[in-house]
């Protein structure tokens, strides 16, 4: 069978994150007992796993949004006491052949105000659900299948990634009617909301690009190089108030100036396999899961954009896509990798 580079490259990444963490294991075993890292199990999981992508945390109801594709299904995890609700009946759908089959369905959420929105890759919908009773309301169905969502305030919109045909959807949050369609020379790839200055990000993952949009006119304002080489950017977060974008390629998160060009500030290793990050503001942290590396790397930003490691927390091959509480627990989402049936939660110690 032949092997692609790219396969082989993730495997030298692996074993050269394994062999940095053994180099300097006194001191990340140090970091890494800060928290303590459990598990979640999800309803509805097999021996082939779960399939899961984006996920999100809902501070109204304190709730972490997990669409787990393949189950049709939405866990709902109460952050409080880890129960389980479920929003069910979401279609499925077998796509790809051979050794790349597999069955998608709901995969990425979005938390607006007072209703929760929900990407299926099955068929191509996105649907509100009430955050507190769970019940399904309108869907709309797109003509290209949608990958993340993003709920701007403010605007009652929700802005949909649509890869496939290399275009942005602009939903109204109301009624889920499709606004807008702006489209671009290469395929968007994560999204970043700041309201305060009316701009949108994502990446145009194939070409290597960041580009930053406005709200209101949907213009390109600025297009910047993160340099994440073949692989391209993938997930994307902004700090609205020191100007921040925070950029992920597959084996490193850097920092952004918006104010000046895009410039590069600062950047850290994190071990192969990232793909969405997450950002606390209110603490100035950012979070990566590296599902090839297993770990989860926990960096503080300064003022002048540098970034530290505060910890790199051994977790599971695949955990990844992490979504972050206001009291920095961390759930991680997971790809493919590993056979997970569970979230992995990483929690600070008491």
């Amino acid at each position: 069978m032949r092997v692609s580079s790219r396969a082989v490259r993730y495997r030298i990444f692996f074993l050269l994150s394994c062999a940095a963490i053994a180099g300097t294991g006194r001191a990340h075993a140090a970091d890494a007992t800060k928290y303590e890292v459990r598990r979640i199990p999800l309803p509805g999981a097999t021996s082939a796993g779960v399939t899961m992508d984006y996920i999100a945390f809902d501070p109204a109801t304190r709730s972490v949004w997990a669409p787990a594709g393949n189950t049709g299904r939405v866990a709902v995890v109460d952050t409080t006491n880890d129960s389980i609700r479920t929003v069910d009946g979401f279609p499925t759908a077998e796509m790809g052949s051979g050794d790349r089959k597999r069955v998608v369905g709901p995969s990425s959420v979005t938390i607006g105000e007072g209703t929760v929105y929900v990407g299926n890759r099955a068929d191509s919908t996105v649907c509100a659900v009430d955050p507190k009773t769970l019940a399904k309301g309108a869907c709309h169905k797109l003509d290209s299948m949608p990958d993340g969502l993003a709920y701007v305030p403010g605007r009652k919109e929700v802005w949909v990634t649509t890869p496939r045909d290399k275009s942005i959807r602009i939903l109204s949050s109301d009624t889920l009617a499709e606004k807008a369609k702006l489209t671009y020379d290469g395929n968007p790839e994560g999204f970043a909301v700041d309201v305060k200055h009316g701009r949108f990000y994502t990446n145009l993952e194939d070409k290597d690009l960041t580009l930053e949009i406005d709200l209101g006119t949907h213009e390109t304002l600025s297009t910047w190089k993160p340099g994440c080489g073949e692989d391209g950017p993938h997930g994307i977060r902004v700090d609205p108030d020191d100007g921040h974008l925070f950029v992920a390629c597959s084996t490193r998160v850097e920092v952004m100036d918006t104010g000046h060009g895009g410039r590069v500030l600062s950047s850290v290793d994190t071990g192969d396999g990232v793909d969405d990050i997450d950002y606390a503001p209110a603490t100035h942290r950012v979070y990566v899961g590296a599902a090839r590396a297993g770990q989860l790397i926990v960096a503080a930003v300064d003022s002048g954009g540098k970034l530290t490691v505060e910890a790199r927390v051994p977790t599971h091959e695949g955990a990844r896509n992490p979504a972050v509480t206001d009291k920095g627990v961390v759930y991680l989402a997971h790809s493919s990798l590993g056979g997970l049936t569970d979230l992995i939660v990483v929690a600070p110690k008491k």
